[in-house]
């Protein structure tokens, strides 16, 4: 058991790094113009 709660750590870890990457492209997107400042997310 201890094998896959290390394992779920380490995927519960690459989602918030995604998170977090996705976050910042939609910032830059909207800093560049190509998205609009009130994009939201549904």
């Amino acid at each position: 058991m201890e094998g896959l709660a290390a394992a779920a750590f380490c995927f519960a870890l690459v989602g918030v790094v995604a998170l977090v990457r996705i976050e910042k492209l939609i910032k830059t997107l909207k800093e560049k113009g190509i998205l609009e400042q009130d994009y939201k997310e549904e």
